[in-house]
């Protein structure tokens, strides 16, 4: 699944994806520190992971392998 970051706080290491439904979704720094990124961009594309409850598991840039 794909979307884009509407929202990153660097301090946090949390923010918000809109998805390409138009629905958002909230990660936490959890799912951030999965990712091996160091930072986020607004309008960035990523792709994630979801639980099967729908939270964010992990994040990644899609034109990179997943860690």
């Amino acid at each position: 699944m794909q979307a884009t970051v509407a929202a990153f706080d660097p301090d946090t290491h949390r923010g918000k994806v809109l998805l390409d439904s138009g629905y958002s979704k909230e990660f936490d720094s959890d799912a951030f520190a999965v990712s091996g990124l160091r930072l986020l961009r607004l309008g960035q594309r990523v792709a994630l992971d979801l639980t099967p409850e729908g939270r964010v598991a992990g994040l990644w840039i899609p034109t990179m392998p997943a860690p």
